[in-house]
């Protein structure tokens, strides 16, 4: 299992959450630099796949900040509720929320993506950016997920994944392993932070491997789709009726 800290016995859960807590204040800044702002667009285009859905409650998984809550607006949902088990990406989000006016619509709340605080069937969909690979146990986060999930509902996930073609299977594994870390190190403070994001990417389950896994804890119409040369990948699947 990739953890942040090798030199910590602490579950990978505890120091999730640790690492969050730490490059919180940096965080926004170092995911729109990191990626060129790329991932806005990522962001941008996994919302639209649930436009005229009939979406109106949504549950946001490993919210961070509350950037992916924030773009479903978009869709007008009734309501968004966001959970991440780290308090310090839990405190800029609010901040964020309130600044924009958001409090009404998106509730922010601590929340164990493998324990979720909310009955069966709860959610007209279920959404993550980034979230899932830093799962401790994925099968497991991945069926609470389902079953807060309404029938008929949707699960939408947006995550990094490995490139599997030239050129950008290269460029990405010069990128991953060399400008990452130097450039995380200088800004967040924290190096462990920004080794463990590739090494997190490289050891997860990503396309038809995690479309099996996506099925197997009960969701069916999945659907793949790859993202600039395969740097990013969504997933969508819904619960049958």
């Amino acid at each position: 299992m990739v953890v942040p800290y090798k030199d910590q016995s602490k579950s990978k859960k505890e120091q999730v959450a640790n690492m969050f807590n730490t490059i919180s204040p940096q965080y926004d800044f170092l995911n729109h630099l990191l990626s060129g702002g790329i991932d806005i667009i990522w962001r941008k285009k996994a919302i639209k796949l649930l436009q005229n859905k009939g979406i109106k409650t949504m549950l946001d998984i490993a919210t961070g900040t509350g950037d992916f809550a924030i773009e479903a607006l978009k869709i007008n949902p009734e309501k968004i509720v966001g959970v991440d088990i780290s308090e310090g990406m839990l405190s800029f989000g609010q901040e964020k929320i309130k600044k924009m006016g958001l409090e009404k619509t998106i509730q922010l709340q601590k929340g164990d993506s493998e324990k979720l605080p909310f009955s069966d069937n709860s959610f007209d969909a279920v959404i993550v950016s980034f979230g899932v690979r830093n799962f401790e146990n994925l099968q497991k986060g991945l069926t609470d997920m389902f079953r807060v999930t309404k029938p008929g509902g949707y699960c939408l996930i947006l995550e990094f994944s490995n490139p599997r073609k030239f050129p950008m299977k290269q460029l990405y594994t010069f990128y991953s392993k060399y400008c990452l870390p130097f450039l995380g190190k200088m800004i967040s403070k924290d190096p462990s932070a920004y080794t463990y994001l590739p090494e997190s990417v490289k050891a997860f389950p990503d396309g038809p491997e995690f479309i099996q896994i996506f099925k197997s804890v009960g969701y069916s119409e999945t659907n793949w789709i790859p993202m600039t040369g395969g740097i990013c990948s969504i997933y969508i699947g819904q619960k049958q009726k």
